[in-house]
C-alpha cells in the first residue's frame, strides 16, 4: 500500500503541480509588483498591529482577528511539527528551502484567494456571510463569465475538501505523541480529543472564532520561545544548518545516517508539498474562513492571509525545521512526530518532548476546531435555497464531525499504521482541491487586480489606481 501511495502522490505532486504552485505565487507576485514585499511592514502594521482593535465592517461573524485566528487554526496544525518533519526525513534538509520559497510567493496566492472570498461571498439578511472558491466559482466563473462546467469543478473541488473528513491527521497525530511522551493509550487520548472537539464545534462558527482568537496566540509563542531556546542555544549549529538547507536545495542530500538521501527533485515535491499542506496557500481553504470576516475592503482582510502565510511558515515552520537540523536529529532515520519530539528532547531533554506534545495538542486540536468551519461553509453553499433541508444536514454533520478521526485513530492502532502511509494520504487529498482552485484563481486574476488597484489608490493614494464603486459582488 505505500508504494502505490508514494507512487499517487508522485503523480499528483508532481512537476505539473509543483511549477502550478510556483507559477501561480510568481504570476501574482509579478502582477502587483511583488506587492507582499514592498509592503511588509504595512501588513504587518496592519494584522498584528490590529489585534483586538474593533473591525471597520459590519456585515459578517468574526472579526478580521478571530477569522484569521479559525484560518490559523486549520493552518499552524500538525503540519508544522510532523510535516515539516517528514518533509526533512524524505527530502532532506533542501526541502526546507522550497517551504520558503512557496511560502514567500504563496503570501501572495493566499492574499488572492481571502480577496476573492470576500469580494463574491454571499451576505444573508442577518448579517452573516459565507464564501469561498466555489462561491467564486459561482460568481466568478458562472455568472460573470458565463462558464457552463463551474459546478464540475466546484464539485471535483469539494470532493476533494471532504475528503479530508475521512482521511483526517489531527486526531492521529496528537494521539501518537502523546502515547510516545506519556505512554497513555491512544484510544483513551483519541476519546479525550472527541470530546474537547464537541465542546468547541457545538457552539458553531462563532464559538470556534472565539476560541481560536485565545488558543492560536497562546499555542504559537508557547512552541515559539521553545523552539527559539534551542536554536539560541546551538547558534554555531544553527548557522551550519541554515547553510545546509540551502547547499542541499540545490545539490541534493547524500545517505547519512538513517537517512537515505535525496535529490533535488525530491527536495523540490517534498517542500512544495508540505509547504502547500502546511499554510494552504492555494489550496482553497482559508478563504471560507476569512469570508465570515467584518471587514470594509475585500483587499483589506486578504492582508491577513499574506499575514497567515508568514507566520505559519517564515516562522513557525522554520522553527520546528531549524530544532531538528540543529540538533543533528534530521538524519538518524526518524520521521513525523517522532522526530520533531526526538531533536526538542535532544535539546531541552525531556521537558522539550512536554513542549512539542502540548503543542501537537493544541495545534492539532484547533486545526480541527478549524477545519469544521470549512466544511460547514462548502455545505451550506451546496444546499443553498434549501434552509429545512441544511438545518437538518448540518446538525447532522455538527454530531458526526469529530468521529472519522478517532476512526482513524482505531485503524492505525488495531492495524498498526506506520505514519509514512498517513502523510501520503494527507499529500493525495490536498493535491486535487489545490490544481482547480489554483486555475480559477488565475481566471479570476482581472478582479483581483482591479481590486488591488482600488486598495493602492484609497491607502497608498496611488493616481495609478481606479477605484471602484462597488467593493463586493452581492452589491
Amino acid at each position: 500500500m505505500e508504494k502505490f501511495l508514494e507512487t499517487l502522490s508522485g503523480l499528483l505532486w508532481g512537476k505539473p503541480l509543483i511549477y502550478t504552485v510556483l507559477f501561480v505565487g510568481l504570476f501574482f507576485t509579478i502582477g502587483s509588483g511583488f506587492w507582499q514585499f514592498k509592503n511588509i511592514g504595512y501588513i504587518l502594521k496592519n494584522t498584528l498591529g490590529k489585534i483586538g482593535i474593533k473591525s471597520e465592517g459590519q456585515e459578517g461573524i468574526l472579526t478580521p482577528f478571530q477569522a484569521v485566528s479559525v484560518a490559523l487554526a486549520g493552518t499552524i496544525g500538525v503540519g508544522n511539527i510532523a510535516g515539516v518533519a517528514s518533509a526533512i526525513a524524505v527530502g532532506g534538509p533542501g526541502a526546507v528551502f522550497w517551504m520558503w520559497v512557496c511560502a514567500l510567493v504563496g503570501m501572495m496566492t493566499k492574499m488572492v484567494e481571502v480577496t476573492l472570498a470576500v469580494h463574491y461571498r454571499d451576505k444573508n439578511p442577518d448579517g452573516s456571510t459565507y464564501g469561498g472558491p466555489t462561491y467564486y466559482m459561482e460568481k466568478g466563473l458562472g455568472i460573470e463569465r458565463g462558464f457552463k462546467y463551474w459546478k464540475p469543478l466546484a464539485v471535483l473541488f469539494g470532493v476533494g475538501i471532504f475528503s479530508t473528513f475521512f482521511i483526517t491527521l489531527q486526531n492521529y497525530t496528537v494521539c501518537e505523541a502523546i502515547n510516545t511522551t506519556f505512554k497513555i493509550p491512544m484510544l483513551i487520548v483519541g476519546l479525550v480529543y472527541i470530546i474537547l472537539t464537541y465542546i468547541v464545534i457545538l457552539g458553531g462558527i462563532k464559538k470556534v472564532g472565539e476560541v481560536s482568537s485565545y488558543v492560536v496566540p497562546f499555542m504559537a509563542l508557547f512552541y515559539i520561545i521553545g523552539g527559539l531556546f534551542i536554536i539560541l542555544s546551538r547558534f554555531s549549529d544553527a548557522l551550519n544548518g541554515i547553510a545546509l538547507i540551502f547547499k542541499s536545495a540545490f545539490s541534493g542530500t547524500a545517505a547519512v545516517g538513517g537517512f537515505a538521501g535525496a535529490t533535488i527533485s525530491k527536495a523540490m515535491q517534498m517542500g512544495v508539498a508540505r509547504s502547500i499542506y502546511s499554510n494552504e496557500a492555494g489550496w482553497g481553504t482559508a478563504p471560507m474562513a476569512h469570508s465570515t470576516a467584518k471587514t470594509d475592503h475585500p483587499v483589506r482582510q486578504g492582508l491577513w492571509g499574506a499575514f497567515e502565510v508568514f507566520m505559519d511558515t517564515i516562522v513557525v515552520c522554520s522553527i520546528t525545521a531549524l530544532v531538528i537540523i540543529t540538533t543533528g536529529m534530521w538524519s538518524s532515520g526518524a520521521s513525523g512526530a517522532s522526530l520533531t519530539l526526538s531533536a526538542f528532547e535532544k535539546g531541552l531533554g525531556f521537558f522539550g518532548k512536554i513542549v512539542v506534545t502540548i503543542g501537537i495538542f493544541l495545534f492539532g486540536w484547533s486545526t480541527t476546531t478549524g477545519w469544521y468551519a470549512y466544511y460547514e461553509i462548502i455545505l451550506r453553499h451546496l444546499m443553498k435555497g434549501k434552509e429545512g433541508f441544511q438545518k437538518t444536514i448540518l446538525t447532522i454533520y455538527k454530531y458526526l464531525y469529530p468521529i472519522p478521526g478517532f476512526l482513524m485513530v482505531v485503524f492505525a492502532v488495531t492495524t498498526g499504521l506506520p505514519p509514512a502511509i498517513v502523510w501520503l494520504l494527507a499529500d493525495v487529498t490536498s493535491a486535487v482541491p489545490t490544481f482547480v482552485n489554483l486555475i480559477v484563481i488565475l481566471i479570476l486574476a482581472p478582479r483581483f487586480f482591479e481590486l488591488l488597484h482600488d486598495f493602492n489608490a484609497r491607502e497608498f493614494k496611488d493616481k495609478t489606481g481606479k477605484t471602484l464603486t462597488k467593493l463586493f459582488y452581492e452589491d
